[in-house]
């Protein structure tokens, strides 16, 4: 008997190629157009010089990689994190142009990251580096350029720091720079939770459509940062039950669900494996626990070929990005899983920093309720619509979800005569 061994690429630009790839055969795109969308129009490096507590100066290296304008101005976050590649940046731009495509927002995608450990600088430091990054990159970005916003380790607080080097560099106010931003400078109610609550919106829905009871449905989260933590919780109020939680060191698993509050406050003041060391699993075990509801709120690829056959969860919601690679995808598909994707179960974040943006170009601002009110109804027309057409044409939800957006992105770069 001969084993077959897959082959697969943990590469996260080789990923979204072929996920293009795979949305563009279903839409019969010519060639060229296919070309286009699998690599950035533009791409920037920078190296630029911090002066540092001790007096020495410290070279930093950053990115900022802008995907496709076709429909409008590009957008998406800054990362701060010691393991930034161009690659990861080009990839997380890409993905962003198909989170924005099939949510409807009038966006390419962008990325930007430095290669930096935050956890190491001190606030001054930090503060040097974000301003500093901004500066390299002030000509490349703009309100109807391209428009930055948190992502892993950035923070409101570094986002007006951005929003103040640009504005002085420009010689005008200029909030719409940037979104995620503190209240005071023009930033949106309703931010902070948007990832995962935009995350929730889908997960009931898709609960509704397996006929899964929302009281008591089982939920494991593996990552417990902004998104985890806020997903747990309001997953919680819904009346589901969380009974695995993870972060960075170890997973805590309880059948009986997991205190929400009690483990939010260990997170914040000690280590979550406080909880109790017979609760203590690792983050592989909790992704093959046999739960209802899945959510991957950590990292890239971290279901693949080599454990995707084990996954026992009915529903996976991606609220990090690219936690599942294509080898994997196609065994989930086989086995019956739903598997809301990135570019769909963490849209909330981008759909809320539009409304931000758009707040700060009319200077004029929304409450939370109505923030919320619009996310809602933003989310789950777009999740009824990747569902619809995945079922027409029998594919998964991350294909159809490529396949809404390539093909409105498409029709747009054919209006303007590109191809």
């Amino acid at each position: 008997m001969t084993v077959t061994t897959v082959e697969e690429t943990l590469n996260p630009y080789q990923i979204a190629q072929q996920q293009i790839d795979t949305a563009a055969a279903h839409l019969q795109l010519p060639e060229h157009v296919t070309q286009i969308l699998k690599q950035p129009k533009r791409v920037l490096s920078v190296n630029f010089p911090v002066r540092m507590d001790d007096g020495s100066v410290r070279v930093f290296e950053g990115y900022r990689s802008q995907h496709n304008d076709a429909i409008g101005p590009t957008k998406g976050g800054i990362r701060f994190h010691p393991d930034v590649t161009l690659d990861e940046v080009k990839a997380l731009s890409m993905w962003m142009s198909f989170k924005c495509g099939v949510v409807g927002l009038p966006y390419g995608g962008g990325k930007g990251g430095v290669i930096c450990d935050p956890h190491l600088l001190s606030k001054g430091e930090l503060e040097r580096v974000s301003r500093a990054f901004m500066e390299a990159i002030a000509d490349f970005v703009g309100p109807d350029k391209d428009i930055p916003a948190p992502d892993v380790y950035t923070t409101p607080q570094i986002m007006g720091w951005m929003m103040d080097t640009y504005s002085r560099l420009k010689g005008v106010n200029s909030p719409g720079v940037i979104t995620g931003k503190p209240l005071i400078l023009g930033g949106s109610k309703g931010r902070n939770e948007a990832t995962a609550q935009g995350c929730v919106y889908t997960i009931l829905e898709a609960l509704k459509d397996l006929d899964i009871p929302v009281q008591d449905a089982t939920v494991a989260v593996q990552g417990f940062g902004n998104a985890g933590r806020i997903a747990a919780r309001l997953l919680s109020e819904a009346g589901c039950k969380v009974v695995a939680v993870s972060d960075s060191k170890c997973g805590i698993y309880d059948p009986n669900g997991i205190d929400i509050e009690k483990i939010s406050t260990l997170k914040d003041t000690s280590s979550i494996r406080e909880y109790g060391e017979s609760f203590v699993i690792s983050n592989e075990a909790l992704l093959e626990l046999n739960v209802d509801i899945l959510v991957p709120a950590a990292l890239e690829n971290v279901i693949t070929a080599a454990n995707a056959d084990r996954i026992k969860a009915k529903i996976i919601a991606e609220a990090a990005n690219g936690p599942t690679t294509p080898e994997a995808d196609r065994v989930l598909f086989g086995k019956g899983i739903t598997v809301i994707p990135d570019v769909l179960a963490n849209a909330g974040g981008v759909t809320v920093s539009y409304f931000e943006w758009v707040q700060n170009l009319a200077n004029y601002y929304w409450s939370e309720a109505e923030v919320l009110e619009k996310l809602e109804t933003n989310m789950v027309l777009s999740y009824v619509a990747v569902r619809d057409l995945a079922k027409e044409h029998d594919v998964d939800l991350r294909t159809a979800a490529y396949m809404i957006s390539i093909k409105r992105i498409a029709a747009a770069m054919d209006a303007r005569g590109w191809i």
